[in-house]
């Protein structure tokens, strides 16, 4: 694989997918920097995994190390103020009159990608890298493809500098996220995602699954625990 001399900057949660396209990242790029977001989340514990996935994902190759760079943590705190969603509010997650579930925050991604452009500026890095998937989500509109090409548009014109998004997970679901996983990093690194990266919405860290810690029950656990079986079949299946 050729290593590209440019700078990523990786929009990093701390989540599966986020894990997985920090890994693919420094496989691709010679320089590699993270930004996570506090917006007052329900599940703030995944801000509080970030470190030490990073910490670990270095130790476990060192070409990873060494183009593993700065870490940035932006506080949106305006997010949650102007939000009402079962991901800023102690509320009951469930589909809205308006057909999406209320875990969406209207704009959340819209506002990431462009603090990450701003932050991508500064530090001379044309490549943002992002986990929005089209195939396993739970059809936030700002997930889309289209969206996603439309922010890059945008950005490039307003920053005026060619500024590109990479969403490697667009057109895959969990159980391929997972086998992508263990091709970025081996088995190793697949024991990793499933152990330190968070996902579920309640920020439940006080079960073990199969799959990871969490409630078992809100929609992103549901989800992750569907692919692992999915992956672990299929993986079965080929050995």
């Amino acid at each position: 694989m050729t290593i590209g001399s440019d700078t990523a900057l990786v929009l990093f949660s701390g989540g599966q997918d986020s894990t997985v396209c920090l890994a693919w990242a420094l496989e691709r790029f010679s320089r590699v920097e993270t930004v996570g977001f506090d917006y007052g989340q329900r599940h703030a514990i995944e801000l509080s995994v970030r470190n030490s996935l990073r910490e670990k994902m270095a130790a476990l190759d060192p070409a990873w190390a060494m183009r593993l760079g700065e870490d940035h943590l932006v506080k949106i705190d305006a997010l949650a103020a102007i939000s009402e969603t079962a991901l800023t509010r102690d509320t009951a997650i469930e589909i809205a009159d308006n057909g999406l579930p209320t875990t969406f925050v209207p704009g959340r991604n819209l506002l990431f990608l462009g603090f990450a452009g701003a932050i991508a500026y500064r530090r001379g890095a044309r490549h943002l890298v992002a986990g929005m998937c089209e195939t396993d989500y739970s059809g936030y509109p700002d997930c889309r493809d289209d969206t996603i090409k439309a922010m890059q548009l945008a950005l490039t014109l307003g920053l005026d500098k060619r500024v590109t998004i990479h969403t490697p997970l667009m057109w895959i679901d969990k159980a391929e996220t997972f086998a992508l996983a263990e091709e970025l990093g081996g088995e190793v690194f697949l024991d990793l995602v499933v152990e330190e990266s968070h996902s579920c919405y309640l920020g439940d860290r006080s079960r073990r699954h199969a799959w990871g810690y969490g409630c078992g029950t809100c929609p992103a656990c549901q989800l992750r625990a569907q692919g692992f079986a999915k992956f672990m079949r299929e993986r079965e299946t080929t050995k």
